[in-house]
């Protein structure tokens, strides 16, 4: 991948989305990476994606 094609997909990203960095103890990210392999296709971002949707919602049902 070029300079000019990363710089692109880096403009695109910082319109498109957020971030948020995630500090985990150490040890964790293993343990996390091994059940997003197991329930989401290997995607951690996906897995977290998923429980923060879950719990939101959860949260929402007893407000």
């Amino acid at each position: 991948m070029g300079k000019t094609t990363a710089a692109a997909k880096n403009r695109y990203n910082e319109k498109a989305y957020d971030r948020i960095n995630l500090t985990v103890p150490k040890g964790e990210k293993d343990k996390i990476k091994a059940h997003a392999e197991k329930h989401d296709g290997g995607s951690v971002n996906g897995f977290i994606q998923r429980a923060i949707r879950e719990t939101m919602e959860r949260d929402a049902e007893k407000e």
